[in-house]
């Protein structure tokens, strides 16, 4: 009897076998939607902006490119981003895997309530977005997807952020949305497309999708989620100062672009009042 207490004591004192982890589950891709609702997006704005992404994932075309791949599925995730510091998730890590799964994600997201947060910090929505990735699935890509109206003008320089979440194997794609409506008495930031291109896109066959206004945003964001989801891109442009991966909704690009740059700073100049002489 003594023996056997003796054995019994010892293996309640061995250490405990470490538990085998859940293995995560493999997808075609991981989708990050980061959504602007700075203060210039006003709340009409904000809805069509919202509806739009509703609409896409209700949308026939995008289902068919989620069951088109290899495992046929993708995980997608949804915040929404502001100035520095100001991140709200609306929907957590989903699973996509066929037309039930993308209506019952539409659904909830028309459901969900609209956020409004100060300033803008696109670095400050990518940071976030980085460690949101490896939430119980395995992609085979993991992207970004960065909608905004306007250039970074709080937290650190967009390209700062971006560069870091590319070497972690992370494609971030923008949809840019060239709005011409005064925000607090300051003109919008001309050729918001470029900036986005050079500034703020990047990683692997990374592109943007411009919408001219929010009324045309539902077809861009619908556009650029087959495009994702299916891993191509739109064609490059024609060799030019800006020459790259490029789309407008509804009118595609092939001339060379020559308009202005905006500097990576330019949004934090114009925040403080040092708008360049355009």
């Amino acid at each position: 009897m003594a023996g056997a207490a003796l054995a019994f004591a010892a293996l309640a004192l061995a250490p405990a076998r470490a538990q085998p982890q859940p293995r995560a589950l493999p997808v075609d891709l991981e989708l990050v939607l980061a959504v602007d609702v700075s203060g210039s997006v006003d709340a009409d704005e904000a809805r069509l902006q919202r509806q739009g992404y509703v609409d896409a994932f209700a949308d026939s075309r995008v289902v068919q490119a989620v069951t088109a791949g290899t495992f046929g599925r993708i995980a997608v995730t949804y915040f929404e981003w502001a100035g520095d510091g100001w991140q709200k998730t609306v929907i957590g890590w989903t699973l996509i895997d066929g037309a039930a799964a993308a209506r019952a994600f539409s659904a909830r997201l028309a459901d969900a309530p609209i956020g409004t947060g100060p300033w803008t910090s696109i670095s400050g929505a990518i940071d976030f977005a980085v460690p949101l990735f490896g939430g119980g699935f395995e992609g085979t890509r993991r992207v970004i997807d960065l909608s905004g109206d306007g250039p970074n003008n709080t937290g650190r320089l967009a390209p700062l952020a971006r560069d870091e979440a590319v070497k972690q194997r992370i494609t971030i794609n923008g949809l840019p949305i060239m709005n011409d409506r005064f925000d607090l008495s300051r003109p919008p930031m001309p050729n918001l497309d470029l900036y986005y291109r050079n500034c703020v896109i990047g990683g692997p066959g990374a592109f943007i999708v411009v919408a001219r206004g929010f009324a045309a945003f539902a077809e861009a964001i619908r556009r650029k989620l087959v495009l994702e989801i299916a891993g191509t891109a739109p064609p490059d442009r024609k060799p030019g100062p800006t020459a790259g991966r490029y789309a407008q909704a509804g009118r595609p690009a092939t001339a060379p672009d020559r308009r202005w740059v905006p500097p990576c700073d330019e949004g934090e100049r114009r925040f403080r009042g040092v708008i360049m002489d355009e």
